[in-house]
């Protein structure tokens, strides 16, 4: 994730084997974002043919140069290299890829000297694992590579050197690059040289941001990029999650964005006080599915949202394609968050989810007349419970507090109920601990998605309402 130096805030995140790709987000304070558009919007900008789950785009860096945003990332699954797209405004339109199919790594970085070389940073992999970070000069325009790479920089020691960002600053060149893997050891290092190549000398005083071995409720805080602001001041973003309860605890929103302020001091970034969200944990979000427009939140696994959903006077058709189930959804967003959906499943099959990926959900699944609550655990598939179905009845999801103790083994970090709303009143048909939806349980990078999927015929949305808030109170009075 980085924002734009040198511009009002924008923010572009990773989005995996989801489509659109790279959500972009604008912000005046780095406080409050909203979504403006995703930076590979479309199957010309980004193959997801091959992804599977936690591949596909991670890592991008946005930067504005010479009137243009210019973003560049990974795509794991086509095995292609780096990717190049620009535009004159975040928003878009986005000009088509260009491709740097040589440069085999990671995390690429952009960064241009005063007399307009440009030099393209990554993370190197070779035959025997990382190689550290590394360098060429290219032509961005014509997707040419324009000097034998060269080694930068392996950080201050830890494992997987990664994610580089490269800053002029005064007199020096500033290489900001994460490191300690993306766990719990997860920090970011910085180092400075006279020139962009280098020689890079490390901070005395690195890592620059960890939170390893602290009792800081976000844990594994790293990947960050410095950001200058339109009045002068720096910032730093960086990812980290909310581990919850017991040992080894437990996260299920995937990788967050954080900010914190910077100050300069002896020629080195120093972070000062975090940067709070305008949001207080208390106000709770409601996001109602409208037929006008598909909102930018929703995205599919492995196929372009867009693609596989038709509005209509009623709602959204969601139609099965040949292959795997289609599934469209947003990312839960909140500690705690619920759904609220209605369906008509008509001559299809299909339902409501909260689900990590294929491997990892618990669903309600939609035939004619009845619903089933089912949870899928890696190779177990469970049907926990089976309720009629009347028409247009509401499917429920919820992810709310777990109870117990806080020390105790047998609570996780929430607990996922599912159910039917009959008469105003919530029917439970499952109850389901939430770590077994967690990604230190289902591995990989991403966190948890609310999704409608369609197995077979087509189903139609009628109605969808996603509540979310990190105070569990606020949501469970939203709910009522």
């Amino acid at each position: 994730m980085s924002p734009a130096c040198h511009a009002p805030p924008y923010l572009a995140t990773s989005s995996f084997e989801y489509g659109p790709g790279v959500p972009v987000f604008r912000s005046t304070d780095l406080r409050a974002w909203r979504q403006v558009g995703h930076a590979l919007p479309t199957a010309e900008h980004l193959d997801l043919s091959e992804v599977t789950p936690s591949s596909g785009v991670l890592a991008p860096t946005l930067r504005h140069h010479d009137g243009r945003f210019w973003l560049i990332t990974t795509n794991l699954s086509d095995a292609k290299g780096q990717l190049v797209v620009h535009a004159t405004d975040p928003a878009g339109p986005w000009s088509a890829p260009v491709r740097f199919p040589t440069l085999d790594g990671i995390d690429p970085d952009l960064a241009w000297d005063d007399d307009g070389r440009c030099y393209l940073s990554y993370a190197g992999f070779g035959p025997h694992g990382s190689e550290g970070i590394q360098q060429v000069e290219v032509d961005l325009e014509r997707g040419d590579v324009l000097t034998s790479r060269r080694h930068l920089w392996s950080g201050a020691g830890g494992k997987l050197p990664e994610a580089p960002h490269l800053y002029h600053v005064g007199p020096w060149w500033y290489l900001l690059i994460a490191e300690g893997g993306t766990e719990r050891g997860h920090a970011a290092s910085i180092a400075r040289a006279p020139s962009p190549s280098g020689p890079f000398g490390g901070f005395p005083g690195n890592p620059l941001l960890t939170r390893r071995g602290t009792d800081s409720p976000v844990q594994s805080t790293g990947h960050a990029d410095l950001v200058e602001r339109p009045d002068g001041c720096w910032a730093v973003v960086y990812h980290g999650v909310p581990a919850r309860r017991s040992s080894p605890e437990w996260h299920v929103l995937g990788r967050e964005t954080y900010a914190d302020e910077v100050e300069w001091r002896d020629g080195w970034p120093v972070l000062g006080r975090h940067i709070e969200p305008a949001l207080t944990p208390d106000v709770v979000i409601r996001e109602d599915l409208a037929t006008a427009e598909l909102p930018l939140a929703w995205v599919a696994p492995g196929r372009f949202a867009r693609d596989v959903m038709v509005s209509e006077p009623a709602g959204w058709r969601i139609v099965h394609l040949a292959g795997e189930p289609v599934v469209v959804g947003r990312r839960q967003q909140h500690l705690h968050a619920a759904i609220r959906a209605s369906l008509d499943v008509g001559a299809g099959v299909g339902g409501v989810s909260l689900r990590v990926d294929p491997r990892h959900e618990l669903a309600l699944e939609c035939d004619v007349g009845e619903v089933r609550a089912v949870l899928t655990i890696g190779e177990v598939r469970t049907v926990l419970a089976t309720r009629p179905l009347a028409p247009g009845a509401v499917l429920e999801i919820r992810a709310l507090p777990s109870d117990g103790p806080w020390w105790s083994t047998a609570r996780g970090p929430d607990r996922v109920e599912v159910g039917v709303r009959e008469a105003g009143a919530f029917v439970l048909l499952a109850s389901v601990d939430g770590r077994y939806l967690s990604t230190e349980v289902a591995g990989g990078m991403t966190g948890r998605v609310f999704a409608v999927t369609c197995t077979a015929g087509s189903l139609l949305i009628r109605r969808w309402t996603y509540l979310g808030a990190d105070d569990p109170d606020a949501l469970t009075a939203a709910l009522e």
